[in-house]
């Protein structure tokens, strides 16, 4: 097994969860630049041209819903590992590093300045510094607010419905229909029927 574990290229290891190189892999280096010249595309768009900044959307993420909505600037790492479902909106400076999956239901609201890391780099400074790193997926479901300054760490699943307060810092999984806040972000209380009457 150990024999067929060092055949693998570092994108294959980077899917199976594994330590990879992502600083000196030329593979893995050649997919981000690639990714960023998309961006940075995108970013030079007229804020007026919904038209074509949906198409550069397109050309940069994997998969793409209906209507979706990035404001500039936007930055991410691969792209193809993003997923986004129908009528997605994200305000300005989101950042997805996308070394794992990044799945994203329907009608899923971001704020400014929001930043979502599959990517994390493993404690001791000797592997650290020979660029390695881990990517594990990262799932916010259908109908999700994510307050602005939020950063979604790795392996995290966000429940459907779920609200998370401003300059929360996600590091485990959120249930469905909660309100969540803080560093580290908790479960404050359930949405409910009041929710909607609050507004009324």
């Amino acid at each position: 097994m150990q024999k067929d574990l060092n055949k693998l290229t570092e994108r294959e290891k980077c899917e199976l969860g594994m330590l990879y190189d992502a600083n000196y892999s030329e593979e893995t280096v050649k997919l981000r630049l690639k990714c960023q010249e998309l961006c940075y595309d995108f970013n030079q768009i007229r804020p007026s041209d919904l038209k074509k900044q949906e198409e550069q959307i397109r050309k940069i993420v994997g998969k793409c819903g209906k209507s979706p909505v990035i404001t500039a600037p936007f930055h991410c790492d691969n792209g193809f590992n993003i997923e986004l479902g129908d009528y997605f909106y994200a305000n300005y400076n989101l950042i997805i590093l996308d070394g794992a999956k990044v799945t994203v239901g329907n009608h899923v609201f971001i704020a400014p300045n929001c930043c979502i890391s599959t990517a994390g780099h493993p404690l001791d400074a000797k592997r650290r510094n020979q660029g390695l790193e881990y990517a594990f997926p990262v799932t916010i479901g259908s109908n999700v607010w994510i307050g602005a300054n939020v950063c979604i760490l790795p392996g995290v699943t966000i429940g459907e419905g779920a609200v998370i307060g401003a300059g929360s810092v996600v590091n485990k999984d959120i249930p469905p229909y909660t309100v969540a806040v803080g560093n580290p972000c908790k479960v404050l209380r359930k949405i409910t029927d009041n929710d909607i009457l609050k507004y009324s």
